[in-house]
């Protein structure tokens, strides 16, 4: 398996989950909704979003357009959860999960730009 196609996977797995815990409240994602200053139901948006753009990502080998938008708007997305940790006052510990979530999207979108070599 190639690192594009290894990358396409975790990005597809780390945020089918992490969408499926917040649309479904599982475990600490209402506490966590709440420090972040958001209704579980925001939250849930958030989830929603999360999973549609692991389906997008899933689907980048067939359609590259669909995982180059879904990874775009996954940076957005960790961009926001950045910001949040930032203006709560989070510990730099607490923002490493958003940061290399999105260094892992941008490596993943530069190897889909080059033809996910």
């Amino acid at each position: 398996m190639n690192l594009y196609a290894s990358l396409d996977c975790l990005i597809v797995l780390i945020f089918a989950m992490l969408g499926v815990a917040k649309i479904l409240a599982l475990g600490p994602m209402p506490e966590l909704a709440a420090h972040a200053g958001f209704t579980t139901t925001a939250y849930r948006v958030i989830g929603a979003l999360e999973l549609a753009a692991a389906i997008g990502v899933a689907l980048a080998p067939v359609v590259p357009l669909c995982g180059g938008l879904a990874g775009t708007g996954l940076l957005l997305l960790l961009a926001g959860a950045v910001t949040t940790h930032l203006r709560k006052g989070d510990a730099p510990a607490k923002l490493v999960p958003a940061v290399a979530c999105a260094a892992l999207v941008a490596w993943y979108l530069v190897l889909l730009a080059g033809g996910g070599s």
